[in-house]
């Protein structure tokens, strides 16, 4: 057999020459239209968390911008002491059956200790997620997590943990968002209850950790204006803005290195991001390609029913929450409509924006959702039905009621234990007040309704439990 010889020195030597993308050669128009539109759709989200914190890099402290919205300079934790705000704009679908916060942490900067005070029997969950929109810790109720401190580091630190830590976790990004959760109930006196335990909640650099137990009163943050500026229409603050997103890409993209697999995939939009800097011409059609992109494919996203697993009756449902991976779609989606959402073994959450008949909801109508005998969603928390306008956010009503659950208090159930829920502009009636959720009061306004299950029971979570039908009386 004649003999088989490998590649002499100088064929090796051109084989290593370009491992990815000839940054040399001229790229033609299609071709950066093409990895425009596929890195804008993919990396939307990255960028939005990226954009956040330059939004808030500059801040010399904790505020409440607009009285609203709790920022801060990066590693460093602002609560709101009550529900979040109607006004709100900064993130979509906002949480409305607990007291929240925020922090954007900078790991690349230096770790941040979490301190987790003692909650008692009180639902709580302080959610910890990088610039992908994936979770990469675990405190909360639900995970049985003690009090104490935590450390939370970024990919590349390397140090010696600090004695009083109870545990490490690594994050895969530079950039991330932290979020405390606090279950309170819609009462004057466990809004005054819930101070003494969101003021032990803290966020800080490890360098000023000391292992003592730091108090923060939040009701002393002071107000700043009300930026950065909502969307003019009346939507979420527009976060990935099109004019910049050129030069915030590779920035963005620095700070998340690829998951696996993806190398080629960042090579591959950093050769073109590069050409379009270089090239005006270039610079236009990647312009043109992105505002393509968020108009085709963005824009649908915002709307619950083009995602998510179809569920019966219209509902859907995601099951990867906060664990998206290089699930793309559903990332994108939930950035685009609900960002910040947590795992569902945390929190399970289902989305409708159709009634029964597939018809959209619209406060031009009434409805009714029945949850039948034993049919109540299956908790070891609690669970809410909440209703956004078509902006997802809170439609104003007179009982400023924007969710409706047990926490209220107010729910009446049929002598069958089978419990039916009003969901309409108008008031029902005293007699059934305690059981609505009022739609927007326009009259003629697109709505959806989003239902929440706090630590989910496993029926939930193996789909033997969903929601009921939206019926248009």
């Amino acid at each position: 057999m004649p003999e088989v010889s490998g590649p002499n020195e100088e064929e090796m030597a051109m084989a290593h020459v370009i491992t990815g993308p000839d940054t040399q050669v001229r790229l033609s128009d299609d071709y950066v239209r093409l990895v425009a539109r596929d890195a804008f759709f993919w990396a939307w989200p990255i960028v939005n968390v990226c954009s956040r914190r330059s939004a808030f890099a500059r801040l010399p402290h904790q505020r409440l911008l607009g009285g609203v919205l709790p920022v801060g300079p990066a590693n460093t934790l602002t609560m709101l002491t009550d529900y979040v705000s109607p006004s709100q704009r900064a993130v979509a679908c906002p949480d409305p059956d607990v007291v929240t916060g925020q922090a954007i942490v900078a790991l690349d900067l230096s770790p941040v200790v979490v301190q987790v005070p003692d909650f008692g029997n009180r639902f709580w969950i302080i959610q910890v997620l990088d610039s992908r929109t994936d979770s990469f810790a675990e405190l909360g109720r639900m995970y049985g997590t003690p009090p104490g401190f935590y450390l939370l580091a970024g990919p590349n630190w390397v140090g010696a943990v600090p004695k009083g830590i109870q545990k490490v976790f690594v994050s895969q990004t530079s950039t991330g968002v932290v979020i405390p959760r606090v279950f309170r109930e819609d009462t004057p006196e466990d809004l005054q209850a819930v101070q003494a335990v969101i003021n032990q909640i803290g966020l800080y650099p490890v360098d000023a950790f000391d292992g003592r137990m730091k108090f923060m009163d939040w009701r002393q943050v002071p107000v700043g204006p009300a930026t950065p500026e909502a969307d003019a229409g009346g939507g979420e603050t527009r976060w990935v803005r099109l004019e910049k997103f050129l030069d915030t890409l590779p920035v963005a993209l620095a700070d998340a290195r690829p998951l696996p697999g993806e190398s080629a995939r960042y090579a591959q939009v950093l050769a073109v991001v590069d050409a379009a800097r270089r090239e005006p011409r270039l610079r236009a059609v990647f312009n043109e390609a992105v505002a393509a992109a968020e108009r085709e494919l963005i824009e649908p996203l915002f709307q619950f029913h083009n995602f998510g697993r179809p569920l019966a009756h219209h509902w859907s449902t995601i099951a990867n929450g906060a664990c998206f991976g290089t699930d793309y779609f559903t990332r994108t989606a939930v950035a685009k409509s609900n960002i910040f959402v947590n795992k569902q073994n945390e929190t399970k959450s289902f989305y409708q924006d159709l009634d029964a008949s597939g018809n959209r909801l619209n406060s031009a109508h009434r409805y009714t959702l029945t949850l039948a005998p034993g049919q109540v969603p299956p908790v070891r928390g609690f669970w809410s039905l909440s209703l956004y306008d078509r902006h997802h956010f809170f439609a104003p009503n007179a009982l400023s009621r924007f969710s409706i659950g047990p926490k209220s208090r107010t729910l009446q159930y049929h002598a069958d234990g089978s419990l039916t829920i009003l969901v309409q502009a108008a008031t029902p009636g005293d007699a059934h007040a305690g059981n609505w959720l009022p739609a927007p009061a326009d009259g003629a306004g697109d709505f959806s309704l989003y239902i929440r299950l706090y630590w989910p029971g496993q029926s939930a979570l193996e789909g033997r439990w969903t929601p009921p039908a939206v019926i248009r009386l």
